[in-house]
This record gives C-alpha cells, structure tokens and sequence, in this order.
C-alpha cells in the first residue's frame, strides 16, 4: 500500500488519461490504468485451500527464515496471501488467495463470517468447561465473546477430547489460551 502510494504522489500512475491522486479509486474492470505509461490489469482471482501443518507460519515471508504457508504452494505465479491465521503450533485448513474481496468478505467482524475449529485436548473435558467456553472465558486481555461449542468426545486410547469451536471473535491465539 504504501508503494501505491508512493506512485502515486510521484505522479506515475493514471486512470483513463488522468493522472490519479491518492482517494482516488478506479474499477479494473472497467477503468484503463497506467503505472508509467504500462497498463495495468486485474490478475485473475486464485484460490487454494492448504492444510497447514505444525511448525510453518501463517505468513507470506518470514524475516526469520522460518516456513511460510506461501511456500508450500508449488504454484508461484500468483501473488497470494493467507486469509485468517493459524498459530505456528496449530494444523489445519486455510485459504490463500489474491482476491481481497473475498478475503474482507471471510475476515472483516461485520460481515459475521463463521470459522470453525476442530480441537483436541489432552485428558477428559468436563461439560462445565465446555459451557464455561461457550458462555465466554476470562483471558488476560478481557473476556471473550459467546461462541458454538459442540458435544465434547473422550478417546480413552489417546487420553484426549475432541469438540469443536466456532468463536465469533478472533483474538490472537484466542483459542489456545482460552
């Protein structure tokens, strides 16, 4: 963004003939935009679902040389960027994509997009931990929403519980520390 906006106080980009100015907007679908005299198009909209696994980041780069879900992609033609987050410690689905309207449409909180998480837990979850989770937990930055918890279920094999989540706030690590 802030690129963008460098391009265009510097009079390099223009809509139409004009020359854009910042609160400008422009639709690519209709609109002929030009960066230095090169015009501009929409890439088409890439979607890809990716099963995160344990140890990689949700990031697109990573100063720190760690794993990025971006580069598990074999397909690198596309800029791509993740949408939502899962913790380093944390395994599952997550959409990449470089369609930004269908990425406000999942993340932005007004437009209520559910997520839903499957967890296990070491050791038996009583039921009074389950309608304390879906009444909402006190957490060191203030209390969490009400969420949909689902029926706990005890596998005695692996001593662990299974239940699932589907919170309607999305704090940092939120899940975890709840």
């Amino acid at each position: 963004r802030r690129a963008a906006e460098d391009l265009l106080r510097a009079g390099r980009v223009s809509v139409n003939g004009r020359v854009a100015t910042l609160g400008d907007s422009a639709d690519p679908e209709r609109d002929q935009v030009y960066v230095d005299g090169v015009r501009i198009g929409r890439e088409p909209a890439v979607y890809w679902l990716l099963h995160k696994p344990r140890g990689v980041i949700t990031t697109v780069r990573d100063p720190q040389g760690r794993p990025t879900v971006v580069g598990l992609v074999p397909d690198r033609r596309h800029r791509l960027f993740p949408v939502g987050r899962l913790d380093r410690d944390t395994e599952g689905l997550l959409l990449l994509t470089n369609d930004g309207r269908v990425a406000q449409a999942l993340l932005h909180p007004s437009y209520q997009s559910e997520r839903e998480y499957e967890l296990e837990v070491r050791g038996r979850i009583a039921p009074a931990s389950l309608r304390r989770l879906a009444a909402g937990v006190e957490l060191e930055d203030g209390r969490t929403a009400p969420a949909r918890v689902g029926p706990g279920r005890y596998d005695a094999e692996r001593d662990a519980s299974h239940f699932s989540l589907t919170p309607i706030e999305g704090r940092k690590r939120q899940i975890r520390r709840a």
